[in-house]
């Protein structure tokens, strides 16, 4: 398995409804990581555009983001930009 950081940047003009779905995002990527899927994930604390990053297993690129295919965020429209790049951890714990 490689590990894919994914970005995900949410739609700012739709703040509201991303609280309304946080609960359920976040039961979803809970599962993922019950599975071992999702190692970690978490929001962006800066000042930049509103959104997350997820570190991820998968067998590549496109199998992760059907993965997250899933997230009630994707579901709703609320993530305007989703990446994945393969990351190559060498130092620390994820290596």
């Amino acid at each position: 398995m490689t590990l894919y950081a994914v970005e995900y940047v949410y739609d700012q003009s739709r703040t509201t409804d991303v609280e309304t779905l946080r609960p359920q995002h976040r039961e979803f990527l809970q599962a993922l990581h019950e599975d071992g899927v999702l190692v970690a994930s978490g929001p962006w604390q800066d000042a930049a555009a509103p959104g997350a990053l997820l570190l991820v297993k998968g067998e590549d690129h496109d199998s992760v983001l059907h993965q997250l295919d899933r997230d009630p965020f994707h579901r709703a429209h609320l993530i305007v930009r989703r990446t994945a790049r393969a990351w190559n951890p060498v130092i620390g714990s994820l290596s």
